[in-house]
């Protein structure tokens, strides 16, 4: 199970290589994927090659390291600067033009037109066919519903499902359901599918192990994007026992826009996995055949050092224009980390991702041979 992150997918495929490596796998060792947005990529990506696991991981790896922000949206003067003026006649005039024109702050036809490339179609059928993959799913949000919809395809066995905030619906897996669950509000673009429009999977997808339990999955391997130690709460010092702190400088549209991408990307994994060991816990003391629920192994990979602290000099790397954007939005050298970090497709950014990804994965080598075999 693959979460959503951006650029901070570059930390799943160095993990991803790592593990291949660690297993010595000659086929992809994993039935079931499921991603949700940048997740989604890399999911579909390994779906549709189950030959080589490790040719597999070090083309995914390849592509990662190799992308920059030209391969993602585009990056000229004319494109931005169009931009800017349709997102201010929208504000500025009231509507008084019709329907608004400003779509998003970026444009990601680079983005699709590298997913259509790296994505066959016809290989990823013939391995769901061919059983090398018991079932993918990718997961998008709906406008229309506000539903977080789960597109899968693989073996018949697989159900449909619906639940309160989430519904699993069989499809043919195609290069708009990844677009679609890769589009992070306000900066890339919706997708439609089926004449509807779709926004990033991770909007309402409170429950991430939920697809691939769903699809038969009895040990999830979930690798994740936040750092451990944002689980931690600095205490708060009783009153009186310092001096009042001046005030910080206020939150720039980098800061607020990081902080929402955070609660976006991060959170629900966490929560879910708690929620899932839980059960698994109640279930010790159910017995058998009492309930339809089963217990589900859980192992998740997580980066051991900040990415937004790896983001770092990096805003100066990235075309004239956009570092314009994102200044004005108000990143700098020392602000605007968060959002950087997700949206920073810069070689030396995704390198350090790949490397860290690679290197925590092989620190818990023993712990995954043990979980996986």
């Amino acid at each position: 199970m693959l979460t959503g992150g951006g650029a901070r997918g570059a930390y799943q495929a160095g993990a991803l290589l790592a593990l291949a490596e660690i297993m010595g796998a000659r086929k992809l060792p994993f039935r079931v994927l499921a991603g949700a947005s940048a997740g989604s990529i890399s999911a579909t990506y390994l779906a549709s090659r189950p030959g080589s696991f490790r040719a597999a991981t070090r083309a995914l790896a390849d592509l990662w390291a190799g992308l920059s922000p030209r391969r993602v949206f585009r990056t000229d003067n004319l494109t931005l600067a169009k931009t800017v003026s349709e997102w201010t006649a929208d504000l500025g005039l009231g509507g008084a033009l019709g329907a608004p024109r400003g779509h998003a702050l970026l444009d990601t036809s680079p983005l699709r037109a590298l997913v259509t490339s790296e994505l066959d179609p016809t290989a990823l059928k013939r391995s769901l066919t061919r059983g090398d993959v018991h079932g993918l799913a990718v997961t998008a949000t709906s406008y229309e519903t506000g539903l977080g919809v789960s597109f899968f395809q693989g073996s018949k066995r697989i159900e449909p499902w619906s639940r309160v905030t989430r519904r699993g619906v069989r499809a043919e897996i195609g290069v708009e359901h990844v677009m679609a669950s890769s589009a992070i509000p306000l900066f890339f673009p919706a997708a439609c599918i089926d004449g509807g429009w779709y926004a990033d999977g991770c909007i309402r997808l409170a429950t991430p192990l939920s697809p691939a339990i769903h699809m038969g999955a009895h040990k999830v391997l979930a690798i994740a994007v936040r750092h451990a130690s944002a689980e931690g709460i600095a205490p708060v010092p009783a009153a009186g026992t310092l001096e009042a702190a001046p005030p910080a400088l206020y939150p720039t549209p980098a800061d607020t826009a990081g902080l929402l991408l955070n609660a976006l990307f991060l959170d629900a994994l966490e929560s879910d996995v708690e929620r899932a060991t839980r059960i698994n816990e109640t279930l010790r003391f159910v017995p058998t055949g009492a309930t339809r629920l089963r217990p589900v192994e859980l192992l998740v990979l997580r980066p051991s050092v900040d990415p937004a602290s790896l983001v770092l000099s990096t805003l100066d790397r990235f075309p004239l224009a956009v570092r314009h954007l994102f200044r004005g939005l108000g990143a700098s050298d020392d602000r605007g980390w968060d959002l950087l970090s997700y949206l920073a497709f810069e070689g030396i950014f995704l390198t350090r991702l790949l490397d860290l990804g690679y290197d925590d994965t092989s620190a818990r080598a023993d712990e995954l041979r043990a979980f996986l075999a």
